[in-house]
């Protein structure tokens, strides 16, 4: 390959670094702004702020860490310039897609797991095809691959997630039981404490360890911290201790929350310190190395690498840039949203819907908790065990459903420490030169806290270990496709060339196009069913007008659902009939999560609505239930007719169905278009069609009666069609219940809570 190939992929390493920078960002936005956001210590704007300005600096500080992209996976010496673009070119393209991939999912994973895994992987790859090539062996592979250096960087990454989720639970546990949920009654003097170890950690190993590299400090202070660090703690504690006691009892500062705000913007500091590498540190060592080999005068396949085992300091000006797009993203990124509201769920401190289903695992888990969490139990003093259950007694207040959405989802202690630890942890790891995972480190603090705080319990455990271990079950699986993915494009590179160059790219790029619009889609649709929330149901006609798309909706794939199962018999197709059951299930969850949240209903209704309203969602659902269980039978016994290859319906009997189906779509679409229009008052024209319904499915039932005396020979037939016809009827016995109890409760005359734009 010439010189200008080289060009060209340097450029397009530079171009992938700052896609890189905004979906990398995006993901990793949930490690700063978890304890911020869910506790709502600060406006989000005041947030944003913060951690803007502690991106700015942690990129500032970031040079030493680079070296891991050149030479802490793989050993330079032993590859050409043309086969290390291979692997960084590879990585890079690799990352992009992952990264964007776990945005989209709204799942939070580790920049630096994915980035280790990616350079091992193509170097794996292209070494394999080196030791190939020789005729040597796979044990010649040691040769290539620092393995000391990877096996560390793993080891390290495996074990912060244990160590971080243990000592959360630890510092969050012990808090609680000093400063209990009522913070703010507690004497100033436990605040200054606690204000003073929060801030004096913060302080030394962020501010002091974390900017050191980035030279801000006179040598005489970084020389005086190094060998007198005890004095200078000390020094410290005391020095914030007596501050934070004068801003509490003078200026009326909540402690609290200036260990959020100082803490936000240390974790957006360590983050920018730490993880940048995982984003511009491979496209520099590109630009180094084709630094090196241009003025070399040797060939691209014959120049030696050993240059990138050197030091080289990364240049401010590219860290500053790279800062500068790291805030952009994180204020214009609807995806950093998405990925936050994951972690905030899995650690909120009140009940409500949850995301993930439970599982065998998170069952088992939760059983020996509770088995372990008795027998210990047992062990402590009544006394002591009462003592500490008052500590962390949640004080009940009633919030009325308008404002739900607005309380945090933890408190400011909570945040603090989750803050507090998670900045210890990663700057300890920036300060040695270990790409620990940020994204690993403050979810498993968070989750620790979660536990210790006793926000996993009887009602939502089983959950939020599910999401938990969905979550580090997404980690595995990012080491895994990193690897694999990674080896499998430097492969295709290696062989491929620069026109696999220009294929794999344009295809990276439909990718990311493809992802953003489904994902702006479907932001959209979450907006409309946020702002529909957002509606007041102060009364009967509020809930009438905010559940009347739910309701249209249900009957709307209900009716699809319904001709789909007919359709299938009728064609005795097991594929369409096996879509259709899954879209049926899908369904049925959906009714039962209604179900379930009525418990939340009922206790955010106002006090002047708590008797009609709940009754008119109760007797609503109902309705909705017997519906829904009506068509998941038809489906059910559709498919498994089929399914059990049995005979197929007769022509008078599929023509009857349809004959059926026929008159039900019309019902249920002039339904729909009642509850999409909110014209209720044109419920009662379909009232009126009540007995004819009735009297059509009993018409058919008295035919198949008459046929299976004279002509039919199949009971399985027999049986199916008196089941479909029976559910039938039922199903619109319920659809005209809903209708009624619509019809009787709307007012036209009062003017329904309105959804906000």
């Amino acid at each position: 390959m010439g010189e200008n190939i080289y060009i060209f992929m340097v450029v397009a390493l530079g171009l992938l670094a700052i896609t890189d920078l905004v979906v990398g960002v995006s993901n990793d936005a949930v490690n700063f702004l978890n304890s911020a956001i869910g506790s709502k210590a600060v406006t989000f704007r005041t947030v944003m702020i913060v951690a803007s300005l502690g991106i700015a600096l942690g990129a500032m500080s970031s040079s030493g860490m680079m070296e891991v992209a050149r030479k802490g996976i793989f050993n330079p010496g032993e590859f050409v310039f043309e086969e290390i673009m291979f692997i960084f070119m590879a990585v890079m393209i690799t990352d992009i897609l992952l990264l964007d991939f776990f945005n989209t999912l709204g799942m939070p994973t580790s920049t630096t797991v994915s980035i280790v895994f990616e350079l091992l992987g193509a170097a794996v790859a292209i070494s394999l095809i080196k030791i190939y090539g020789i005729e040597g062996s796979f044990s010649d592979l040691n040769n290539y691959i620092n393995t000391e250096k990877a096996t560390q960087i793993i080891f390290g990454i495996l074990l912060s997630v244990f160590i971080a989720f243990t000592i959360g639970a630890i510092v969050q546990f012990i808090s609680r039981v000093l400063i209990s949920f009522q913070y703010k009654n507690q004497p100033k003097w436990v605040e200054s404490i606690f204000g003073g170890l929060a801030i004096t950690a913060i302080i030394y190993f962020i501010i002091v360890k974390g900017l050191k590299s980035a030279a801000i400090f006179d040598e005489s202070i970084i020389q005086f911290i190094s060998e007198s660090p005890e004095l200078f703690i000390v020094g410290n504690l005391f020095f914030w201790t007596l501050l934070s006691w004068v801003f509490s009892t003078f200026l009326k500062w909540n402690i609290y929350t200036v260990v959020i705000i100082l803490g936000t913007f240390a974790l957006a500091m360590a983050f920018a310190g730490n993880d940048l590498v995982n984003f511009i540190g491979v496209p520099i060592a590109a630009l180094q190395s084709f630094q090196d080999w241009q003025g070399s005068g040797i060939a691209a396949s014959e120049f030696n690498m050993q240059g990138l085992s050197a030091a080289v300091r990364t240049p401010t000006l590219l860290l500053l840039l790279s800062g500068g797009i790291m805030v952009v993203t994180l204020w214009f990124s609807s995806k950093a949203k998405s990925v936050v509201k994951t972690s905030v769920d899995l650690a909120r401190q009140d009940e409500g819907d949850e995301r993930f289903q439970p599982n065998f695992i998170s069952r088992q888990i939760v059983k020996l908790s509770v088995s372990a969490f008795e027998g210990f139990s047992t062990i402590l003093p009544v006394s002591l065990k009462n003592k500490i259950d008052k500590r962390f007694a949640v004080p009940y207040t009633y919030v009325p459903k308008s404002k739900v959405q607005d309380l945090p989802a933890f408190d400011l202690v909570r945040a603090a420490v989750n803050l507090m630890v998670a900045s210890v942890l990663i700057s300890i790891a920036t300060s040695m030169k270990l790409p620990l995972s940020t994204t690993y480190v403050t979810f498993m603090v968070a989750m620790g806290t979660s536990l210790a705080d006793r926000a996993w319990g009887a009602e939502s455990a089983v959950y939020r270990v599910a999401g938990v271990l969905n979550v580090i079950g997404g980690w595995f699986f990012t080491a895994f496709s990193a690897f694999t993915a990674a080896a499998i494009i430097a492969t295709i590179l290696h062989f491929g060339g620069f026109i696999a160059l220009i294929i794999l790219l344009i295809l990276a790029a439909i990718l990311l196009l493809r992802n953003y619009m489904a994902h702006n889609r479907k932001t959209k649709v979450t907006k409309a069913e946020d702002s529909l929330r957002r509606a007041e149901s102060s009364s009967i006609q509020g809930v009438i007008e905010e559940s009347a798309d739910n309701i249209g909706n249900v009957i709307k794939r209900s009716n699809k659902i319904y001709t789909s199962s007919i359709n299938g018999l009728a064609k005795h197709n097991i594929d369409d009939l096996k879509k259709n059951k899954k879209g049926m299930s899908k369904l049925s969850k959906e009714v039962d999560g209604l179900q379930d949240n009525i418990y939340y209903f009922i206790k955010n209704l106002d006090d002047s609505s708590v008797g009609g309203a709940s009754n008119f969602y109760i007797v609503m659902l109902g309705h909705l239930q017997d519906l829904a269980q009506s068509l998941e039978y038809i489906a059910k016994i559709s498919y498994t007719h089929v399914n059990n290859n049995h005979r197929k319906l007769k022509y008078n009997q599929i023509k009857e169905l349809k004959d059926l189906d026929n008159n039900l779509e019309a019902l249920l679409k002039d339904s729909t278009d009642i509850f999409g229009s909110r014209n209720f008052q044109n419920i009662g024209t379909l009232l009126n069609k009540k007995q004819e319904y009735f009297d059509l499915v009993s018409d058919k039932i008295e035919k198949q009666v008459a046929r299976t005396r004279t002509e039919e020979s199949s009971p399985k037939n027999t049986s199916l069609y008196f089941s479909l016809l029976t559910e039938s009827k039922d199903m619109i016995e319920a659809t005209m219940k809903l209708l009624e109890l619509y019809y009787t409760e709307h007012d036209s005359s009062v003017e329904p809570a309105r959804i906000e734009k």
